[in-house]
């Protein structure tokens, strides 16, 4: 079976400067980081954003870490209101904004040499049309693949509890709807929402698989928790990803837990070893 690779996000990493974190990840033990766009660390907006995405990939490099890019951080696009605007905003110009955000996440993750890029649907707002927004989800991801589908990092969109795109199910219906596009899939949001147990998640949508996010969840509740918390069968998890032969990065998303990553980060990779072993 495959030996998994196991990566940390940075937005779980914000007390720490990036030169910081990626060579505590790799001393600790980590194959890869997730890197969240951001203020905090890479930010896309930076006038010279490309030649640190360049320096970042140099550094990765010298330290044996893959990378992948997310594109969740909260207020980057807009600094009052969190994750606006978004692919299922009403306004065109909100669309547009996200659009051309996700196109240069694409541009930069090139340059890192990621292994994907993961984003998400959105939420619609109050008294927004599902029908409609569903529409203006599927234009705007047909959009992406245009432009940046068939690189070397996978465009691959994360359900979200609460958002348009909640499950897998919703996953392989825009999937259906907008070819192209890979499954970034958070196996404790199985546990909040969705038909599947996250083993069977990954069992069932293997061949479709750009990423893989890990943590404890409690069941109903989307709080990301500490791998040794909440209700995911954390071993049934990575046997199944193993028996999948997933190669790509399996990330560690604890975004509420930056103030304690020194001791989140080497706590999380002894936890995924016993679970391995334990699998």
């Amino acid at each position: 079976m495959t030996a998994l690779r196991y990566a940390y996000n940075t937005n779980g990493l914000t007390s720490h400067r990036l030169s910081d974190a990626l060579p505590f990840l790799a001393d600790c033990g980590y194959a890869g980081v997730a890197l969240t766009l951001d203020v905090v660390h890479l930010d896309p907006f930076a006038d010279d954003a490309f030649a640190q995405a360049e320096r970042v990939r140099a550094r990765c490099d010298e330290l044996g870490l893959g990378v992948v890019v997310e594109t969740g951080a909260r207020f980057l696009l807009d600094p009052r209101v969190k994750h606006e605007p978004t692919l299922v905003t009403a306004s065109a110009e909100g669309r547009a904004r996200r659009l051309a955000y996700l196109r240069l996440a694409c541009d930069l993750a090139e340059v890192l040499g990621a292994e994907a890029v993961s984003f998400w649907a959105g939420v619609p707002r109050p008294g927004v049309d599902r029908a409609a927004a569903w529409g203006w989800l599927v234009d705007g991801v047909r959009a992406l693949v245009d432009s940046h589908g068939g690189r070397s990092s996978a465009l691959a969109v994360e359900p979200e509890p609460g958002m348009l795109v909640e499950d897998c199910d919703g996953w392989a219906r825009l999937a259906a709807e907008a070819p192209g596009i890979a499954l970034a899939l958070d196996t404790g949001h199985c546990v909040v929402a969705g038909a599947y147990a996250p083993e069977e998640a990954v069992t069932r949508f293997a061949p479709h698989l750009g990423t893989v996010a890990v943590e404890g969840m409690r069941r109903g509740v989307h709080d990301h928790l500490p791998l040794d918390e909440g209700d995911v069968d954390l071993p049934a998890v990575l046997r199944a990803l193993r028996e999948a032969s997933f190669g790509r990065l399996v990330t560690l998303e604890l975004s509420r837990d930056g103030h304690r990553a020194h001791e989140m980060v080497p706590r999380s990779i002894e936890a995924l070893r016993r679970a391995e072993a334990a699998a």
